[in-house]
């Protein structure tokens, strides 16, 4: 799926609040009524079920009504509620077209504060070859239900942090600029994938077949594996410089599979010397010599690396492991049978590849000036309640000083405050494109109603208690023409007697 930013600058800030609202409410629900989701946002419901019919026509959100009648989040909300973060934490102001596709992630042209052209990733598990994984193979271990988007945060999450602490240990990779769920920034890498290559357009093939497996061992000594080092995941450039992307698979060399990694991974690299460059590699690196050189090195002492130590934020070892196992999913043994769905959702992206490699097509000169859609509307940032470009540094030292000194009353109230209270100041503080869980982001304003007055629904015994008290106040006026009946009535009755 493509990302359309076409809408995002035509969306409004309770619009926003309505989108964060339904993320919020998938944390502990498959669907959402639209009832949570008014509750959850602080809007009557009236207001919320208009603005979610123009989320369903932008298909931000999804309608579901087989078993239950609610609304889901989509991957194209998710990836407007990253935008939306990293346009006010100052990281992008805009996108272009699509650079690239995969199975579990989509990259794009993005343009940074400064106009410098940007790579930005959505990862996107649970495409439609993979919606069979979870039935045909025990990744989920004691868990009964894990959301795609839950991984696909993950995913980014740990790619973000791994591609950090490697470009710090000066590993080839692009420089990281930010993330927010399931988006990771980064930066542009000018080279080529090293599928794009053949054998007659490489005249030294053993030069960079030696620098392949070099930074292998680099990697294993420094105490981790790829885990997924293919020609899909090596940038080569023209001088024959390696880039390495992708990192979500990432396993540490003393993890129990270490060794079945990391001949998988030195196998790739023959495999595609020997059928696209028709070159016979007859020596290669083994597990036990890179283990035999770094126990050497380290005196038989455990591996200490600052890349073996790499803490993501957010996940923990079972995390990583079902993330590390859902990744491997698509991998399938020899003789394995392909499903129907599974051969539909590779025609479906094979015709997406098609039409990214028609995109390529048109060169690198596509990419500035006027194909990048802006993400900032025409009447400024204050349109989505964001705070304009000239008081983004002043409302990033005003939040850090306010985050310095008001920690401790920020606690304070939280453990004061009941669960209703609690769930609109979520919804308040995620309408400026963060989750409730992450760190608040240079620039986020608080966003209120917007002065709209909203009629209190009262209760059947409220509305009994207010009428009794009018019938006191107000007591009704005799009926003349019945009393003087009554009279009358009497009278004949002593006539009579």
């Amino acid at each position: 799926m493509k990302l359309d930013a076409t809408a995002f600058r035509y969306l409004s800030k309770d619009e926003f609040r309505v989108l964060t609202a339904c993320e919020m409410a998938m944390k502990n629900h498959e669907i959402a009524a639209d009832s949570l989701i008014a509750s959850i946002a602080g809007l009557s419901r009236g207001i919320v079920f208009k603005i979610l019919q123009t989320l369903l026509r932008h298909k931000l959100v999804a309608h579901e009504r087989k078993m239950y009648d609610g609304f889901r989040l989509t991957y194209h909300g998710y990836d407007f509620l990253a935008l939306r973060a990293l346009v006010a934490r100052g990281t992008i102001r805009a996108v272009g077209r699509r650079l690239g596709v995969g199975k579990e992630s989509d990259v794009h042209y993005a343009e940074g504060p400064n106009g410098e052209v940007l790579a930005i990733k959505l990862h996107r598990l649970g495409r439609v070859s993979f919606r069979s994984i979870k039935t045909n193979r025990d990744y989920l271990q004691h868990r009964t239900h894990a959301s795609w988007m839950y991984m696909a945060r993950l995913a980014a999450a740990k790619e973000f942090a791994y591609m950090k602490a490697l470009k710090d240990e000066g590993f080839p990779v692009p420089v990281p600029h930010d993330q927010n769920r399931h988006c990771v920034v980064m930066s542009l890498v000018h080279a080529e994938p090293l599928y794009h290559f053949r054998y007659q357009s490489i005249d030294r093939p053993q030069v960079l077949l030696e620098r392949l497996m070099r930074l292998l061992v680099r990697l294993a000594r420094a105490g981790i594996i790829h885990g997924d080092f293919n020609e899909y995941n090596l940038m080569v450039s023209p001088e024959l410089k390696v880039t390495l992307i992708d990192f979500p698979q990432v396993v540490s060399f003393t993890h129990v599979n270490a060794r079945e990694y990391f001949d998988r991974d030195v196998g790739c690299v023959i495999e595609f010397f020997k059928k696209k460059m028709h070159y016979e590699v007859t020596s290669w690196p083994t597990y036990d010599e890179v283990l035999a050189e770094t126990q050497a090195e380290s005196c038989g002492e455990k591996i200490s690396s600052a890349l073996a130590s790499v803490v993501v934020e957010g996940m923990g070892d079972e995390d990583n492991e079902m993330l590390v196992r859902a990744h491997e999913c698509p991998r399938r043994e020899p003789g394995e049978e392909t499903t129907e769905a599974e051969e539909e959702g590779e025609s479906e992206e094979d015709d997406d590849e098609d039409d990214d490699e028609d995109e390529e097509d048109a060169g690198n000169a596509a990419v500035a000036g006027n194909s990048f859609e802006g993400l900032v509307p025409e009447e400024g940032r204050e349109a989505l309640g964001l705070p304009a470009d000239d008081d983004l540094a002043t409302a990033e030292a005003a939040e850090k000083e306010e985050a310095a000194t008001g920690e401790a009353k920020v606690l304070a109230a939280s453990s004061a405050k009941d669960p209703a209270d609690e769930a609109s100041s979520d919804a308040e503080e995620d309408d400026e494109g963060e989750s409730s869980e992450e760190e608040a982001a240079p620039g986020q304003v608080e966003v209120k109603p917007g002065g709209k007055k909203t009629r209190k629904r009262q209760s059947a015994k409220d509305a009994r208690a207010k009428l009794h008290k009018e019938r006191k106040a107000k007591p009704a006026k005799p009926n003349n023409a019945k009393n003087k009946d009554m009279r009358k009535a009497r009278e004949e009755i002593k006539e009579m007697r």
